[in-house]
């Protein structure tokens, strides 16, 4: 298991990719309306302008897994709860979210089934 994915929920998408262009001194892989994303030596750093709405208050660390829908379930039975289900974001990727019982939110992340 790594985790590689970190994601930031923010309100002003063209204000945050300007933050992080100058913070990461590179420009984005991914620039799109409702996602964008920079890979940094081996990192990935994403943007999302519907995080909030998502149930996201802060950033989010995503960790890769083999089985995500397993993990899901395991996680949930040692007391997380889902903030977001199991989605298909595109590219062959599936993620969830869940919060421990402190409200630090977990993201795992998979390729598609």
């Amino acid at each position: 298991m790594t985790m590689n994915t970190v994601i930031y929920p923010v309100k002003d998408l063209e204000r945050a990719k300007a933050l992080f262009t100058a913070l990461l001194g590179t420009g984005p892989s991914v620039d799109a309306p409702y996602y964008v994303g920079f890979d940094v030596d081996g990192q990935h750093f994403g943007l999302d302008p519907n995080g909030h709405g998502k149930g996201l208050t802060g950033a989010v660390a995503f960790w890769d897994v083999d089985d995500l829908r397993g993990t899901l379930q395991a996680l949930l039975a040692a007391g997380a709860e889902t903030v977001q289900d199991v989605q298909d974001v595109g590219g062959g990727l599936e993620i969830a979210t869940v919060r421990d019982a402190d409200g630090n939110m977990i993201g795992l992340r998979a390729s598609a089934e």
